[in-house]
């Protein structure tokens, strides 16, 4: 993913690269460059594999905007040598990708981000490197139930979840009324995370459909 960051002198802008996994919200990765570049963005995914190792059997997909560094030969070249299937949003479609709309709108909503831009290179990669700490480890995604990334990517997520529950399970039963009949708040997560949810439920849908028509 790539996201302009404003530099103090109007009209130009650093680039900020930064990678996320899609299961925990965790930020993998991130560079904040002067300007666009394949090489820069393949540099950046290397060092992210070799740090992260392979933390699954599963087919790794990267999926990220229309930029040009993300389609370079360069990058696309990366990719293939690290068995990793590249996937680009649709054009003119911004929301093929909510889970990076959501992250970078986190990351300029931030109450010390710079609106008049940053003065240096440097300073620019000191304010990314201090939201990225914070955003693993202290922000209490809504997305996971109100855990850090950190918790869920660690495994620490079933015994505070289930924490919860008890809480919960334990206040009701003493004060049924505030709940009026209902249930307490679901407080699991999915096993399994999909980019666009809709679009399975969809394709799923249409394949049942085709098997109830054949």
């Amino acid at each position: 993913m790539e996201k302009l960051l404003e530099v103090h002198n109007k009209g130009m802008f650093y680039y900020l690269y930064l990678f996320s996994d899609l299961y925990d919200r965790s930020i993998v990765g991130w560079e904040v460059y002067e300007e666009e570049s394949a090489d820069y963005a393949s540099s950046l995914i290397k060092r992210i594999c070799l740090k992260q190792g392979r933390l699954t059997t599963e087919p790794l997909v990267l999926h990220s905007d229309n930029g040009s560094p993300m389609k370079g030969a360069t990058m696309l070249a990366t990719l293939y040598q690290l068995g990793i299937t590249p996937s680009n949003s649709r054009p003119r479609v911004s929301n093929d990708n909510p889970y990076a709309e959501s992250l970078f709108k986190t990351l300029k909503y931030r109450p010390n981000y710079q609106p008049r831009g940053f003065e240096t290179l440097e300073e620019a990669r000191e304010w990314v490197s201090l939201f990225v700490k914070w955003y693993n480890h202290d922000h209490h995604h809504s997305g996971l139930n109100f855990l850090t990334p950190y918790q869920r990517r660690s495994g620490l997520s079933d015994k505070i979840l289930s924490k919860r529950k008890e809480v919960y399970k334990a206040t009701k039963a003493e004060h049924p009324e505030r709940w009026n009949g209902r249930a307490t708040r679901d407080w699991s997560l999915p096993d399994i995370v999909y980019l666009n949810p809709d679009k399975v439920h969809e394709q799923s849908e249409k394949a049942d459909e085709q098997m109830a028509v054949s």
